[in-house]
């Protein structure tokens, strides 16, 4: 039987080549702002529409058509599988779709973009670069001391394809690393770990804390007074995950106080941040407009990733990227 597959019409002739060179059984059902395309020139009904294999490119994000791709999805008879470029699920449609007994598999197409935004925000921290800029206008010979990666102590809180790309770039500085996942599992790249409830253990001892975790009901405002109170002065934090994971009074307070010596943010509660909003202008808060997956080669692992698991499917074999259903709240 062929597999059926659904694709966003914007995505679809780029790849077509590609695609047909994959030989597979498939049938292409091309998806607009509008719904389905029509069949031999007639208009489809969602809901007597049976799909294998529907697939979420990023194009629809990027043209504002990500709701109705999601509105398709529950209005079709049977999806067998969605397949994402979204890593975090906390948008309230992927509960909707959960719901239905659909599967849903994330994308681990970010992590090394991500990753590699982590290290150079740090090393912009930790490296004068500034400070060696401005000697060489001034032609200043002196030193410009700075602190070592591999003396500082990271928290990775949060395993996923993201958590463990940082931790491999962490690893190659020789820092010590610790991660706070759901199994505490150690390996040739985590030298501690813990669960949510070792935090209190983590957090004192913690140079650099990643916040990497996805958004759910257990790790909304985590990061608030008491996980704050427990860091010890001089952290820097980068949250790369979801703005919702901290409490925001609590951080500035952090950073006023001493504590917190840097809080690098690329996803806030609100997107885009409010232009009236306190973090814009704190001299200790580094912004980016949740742009740290923007490297030049997601893009491309975005769509391996499609065919990759299309090929999977066509040959009965596991997908990539499964996402337990509990997960998603």
């Amino acid at each position: 039987m062929p597999i059926t597959v659904a694709i966003y019409d914007r995505t679809l002739e780029p790849i077509r080549e590609r695609l047909e060179a994959l030989n597979l059984d498939i049938i292409i059902r091309p998806y607009g702002e509008d719904g389905w395309h029509a069949i031999d020139g007639v208009a489809v009904d969602p809901s007597e529409m049976e799909i294998d294999f529907f697939w979420f490119s990023a194009n629809l994000s990027a043209h504002g058509t990500l709701a109705a791709a999601f509105e398709l999805v529950l209005a079709c008879k049977s999806v067998g599988v969605l397949q994402t470029f979204n890593a975090g699920l906390d948008n309230p449609y992927y509960k909707k779709v959960a719901d239905k007994g659909i599967p849903i598999h994330n994308s681990s197409a970010q992590a090394i973009a991500i990753s590699e935004y982590v290290m150079a925000q740090v090393l912009g921290l930790t490296q004068p670069i500034d400070l060696q800029q401005e000697q060489q206008r001034e032609a200043v010979w002196q030193r410009t001391p700075f602190r070592e990666i591999s003396r500082m102590n990271w928290l990775i809180i949060g395993y996923g394809p993201i958590g463990q790309q940082i931790a491999q770039r962490v690893k190659a500085f020789g820092a010590t690393t610790a991660v706070v996942r759901r199994s505490p599992e150690l390996s040739d790249l985590v030298d501690a770990a813990g669960t949510f409830a070792d935090l209190p253990v983590f957090l004192p001892n913690a140079d650099v804390i990643i916040l990497a975790c996805s958004l759910n009901d257990d790790t909304r405002d985590f990061a608030g007074e008491t996980f704050f109170a427990a860091i010890k002065e001089g952290t820097i934090l980068v949250n790369i995950a979801r703005g919702a994971l901290i409490v925001d009074a609590a951080l500035i307070r952090a950073l006023d106080e001493g504590r917190l010596a840097t809080a690098v943010l690329d996803v806030f509660r609100q997107e885009p941040l409010p232009v009236d909003n306190p973090l814009w202008t704190h001299p200790k808060v580094r912004i980016t407009p949740h742009t740290s997956f923007s490297g030049d080669g997601v893009n491309q692992r975005w769509e391996q990733l499609f065919f990759d698991n299309l090929t999977r499917m066509a040959k009965g074999e596991a997908l990539h990227g499964m996402v337990n259903p509990s997960d998603i709240t």
